[in-house]
């Protein structure tokens, strides 16, 4: 399972980076066809929308963040379903809220229709439904949701993934900040969140998305719980899934917890 973020899918523009989603679909379809069940979580819809409208910065106001998403969902979707095709694999979306995921019955329901996809060789890309929540792009207060790199580890917790990756514009958790402090190091390996790595997270990302090291670090949490590997990395070098996959130290590992 892999999450990617709008820093990746986006030019420091704003327009959309062709040649990262390009790489994107190639690899992944590639993955598929190697026997592993993929799913996507995208993030993006807002500054793709934003940039579609023709709006000079992404709206504060919620009804127009979520006009943007309305767009901007439409785009990636329909990007995604040509460049996946271009690979002879189909894509299909899931868009949800917090009660989705929340609610146990609308939850089983939700899992039957992943394993229904994948037993298909369909590929689901996911992201939540802005259009209609506004946990995320207004409060951030949603208690299940409220980011897409929560969202993407609730997912692999509610389907039993093996590996969740998150693709960022960092290569994984260092020691300190890498953009500040040029001897910061990189930790490869992560058995627990203790409170010294939480020090370490900061604030958002870039000003094209919402999360930062530190939604990543509660998404790990959920993930190792769930008795899931989850890996941070950087999504320029989407090719790094092939060795990530195969157990390589690329980016930050947070290993499962293992259940007794």
């Amino acid at each position: 399972m892999v999450k990617v973020g709008t820093s990746t899918l986006t030019h420091d523009t704003g327009r959309l980076n062709l040649r990262s989603l390009e790489h994107l679909s190639r690899t992944l379809s590639d993955l598929e066809g190697m026997g592993h069940e993929i799913i996507l979580v995208s993030s993006g819809a807002i500054g793709v929308g934003t940039t579609k409208l023709g709006l000079s910065q992404r709206p504060t106001e919620l009804r127009m963040k979520q006009a943007a998403a309305a767009v901007g969902q439409c785009m990636l979707m329909h990007l995604y379903d040509k460049m996946f095709g271009e690979y002879n694999r189909m894509v299909a979306q899931i868009l949800l809220t917090g009660e989705d995921v929340d609610a146990p019955v609308r939850a089983e329901h939700l899992r039957n229709t992943f394993e229904s996809l994948l037993e298909l060789g369909v590929i689901p890309v996911v992201n939540e439904n802005d259009s209609v929540s506004s946990a995320e792009i207004e409060t951030g207060r949603c208690k299940v949701l409220g980011d897409n790199d929560t969202l993407s580890a609730i997912v692999a917790r509610l389907v039993g993934a093996d590996l969740l990756v998150l693709l960022s514009d960092i290569d994984g958790l260092y020691d300190a900040d890498p953009r500040e402090n040029p001897d910061a190091r990189l930790i490869h390996r992560v058995e627990a969140i203790t409170p010294q790595l939480r020090s370490m997270a900061g604030g958002a990302g870039t000003w094209r998305g919402t999360g930062g090291m530190a939604t990543k670090l509660s998404a790990a949490e959920v993930a190792m719980a769930a008795g899931v590997d989850m890996v941070i990395t950087n999504g320029e070098r989407v090719e790094d899934l092939y060795g990530i996959v195969a157990g390589a130290d690329i980016g930050t590992r947070f290993l499962a917890q293992k259940k007794e």
